[in-house]
């Protein structure tokens, strides 16, 4: 077994931030080390909330960690923030809104940025999420940018995805384009002393009821972080949906699905990496022009590769 899982096991929270920190920056042995945090997967809960900038979403991780903490269960907290496409830095700031936690042994609070990937994640989530579960973590949540139409990924690597709304959302019904309906197992209107708390709620419980089922309509939870309000009834929510995704078995086909969805981005990762080095080593990519035909160019490529690269070898 790796070393650094070794460490893990004797609940050592540096080999914890080191598992990670290999994991997004692609250390080559990473690979290896999350086949053995693999064999060493708990029963931690998932979850993730997600909502515009400005919802509240940190604020609300700090008063549901309090909560959470209060019935003395573990809780690791994974917050992505943005890259600049400009700088490759990120401003990775929940940390300061959740600064009260930091000498909580039973807390672990991890920023990391989405290093120009798409989704409202960062690549490296999905194997923070079961480091952190390896580890004996009894929640972890992620905190995701923020919602747009290609920031979804949230639904593939959480339990329970917690959507987050204000009364001064904007136009509701342009963010439910985005897909939201599909994503959310759970609404939570956050600043509900706002005006127009009661028009958003009506809304949404309109656009709830239409996909409602017999077993399970989607909740809606409303929360004032500013007074603790809510907060509670937010956690219990959380808890009632996961109870019902392994009662009814739909938990495991959601993580077989997840699984299966994995394998395949672990197998195009690899693909890319060793066209990488191909290409690096030697593929004599000619000049791009304004006229360069990109298509018949990475159809030329990937046949050169083939024949002299990584499925030839």
């Amino acid at each position: 077994m790796h070393e650094i899982v070794e460490r893990m096991k004797q609940t050592d929270v540096r080999a914890l931030a080191r598992a990670i920190t290999m994991v997004e920056n692609d250390h080559p042995e990473k690979l290896a080390l999350l086949s053995d945090v693999f064999s060493m997967k708990k029963q931690a809960i998932y979850v993730g909330l997600t909502g515009s900038p400005g919802a509240g979403k940190s604020s609300l991780v700090n008063r549901l960690l309090t909560h959470i903490r209060a019935e003395g269960k573990t809780v690791a907290v994974l917050a992505v923030d943005p890259t600049s496409p400009f700088s490759g830095g990120a401003l990775l700031g929940d940390r300061v809104r959740m600064n009260q936690h930091f000498t909580d042994d039973g807390v672990y609070i991890r920023s990391m940025a989405t290093r120009g990937s798409l989704g409202g994640l960062s690549r490296a989530t999905k194997d923070s999420i079961r480091i952190c579960d390896a580890y004996g973590f009894d929640v972890v949540i992620v905190e995701t940018v923020g919602v747009g139409q290609s920031e979804l990924d949230i639904m593939k690597v959480v339990d329970t995805t917690a959507v987050v709304l204000t009364p001064n959302s904007g136009d509701v019904l342009q963010i439910f384009k985005a897909g939201i309906m599909e994503i959310a197992d759970l609404f939570v209107i956050n600043k509900a002393d706002l005006h127009g708390v009661g028009k958003l709620r009506a809304l949404l419980r309109e656009l709830v009821m239409m996909s409602a089922t017999e077993e399970h309509i989607i909740p809606i939870v409303k929360t004032i972080t500013t007074e603790n309000k809510g907060i509670d009834e937010l956690w219990e929510k959380i808890n009632e949906h996961h109870d019902y995704l392994y009662s009814t078995n739909i938990g495991k086909k959601q993580r077989e699905q997840q699984l299966e969805l994995e394998v395949y981005e672990l197998i195009r990762e690899e693909i890319w990496r060793d066209i990488r080095v191909f290409m690096e080593k030697g593929a004599d990519l000619p000049a791009i022009e304004a006229d360069t035909d990109p298509y018949k160019l990475a159809s030329d490529l990937f046949a050169k590769w083939k024949k002299e690269g990584g499925m030839a070898t």
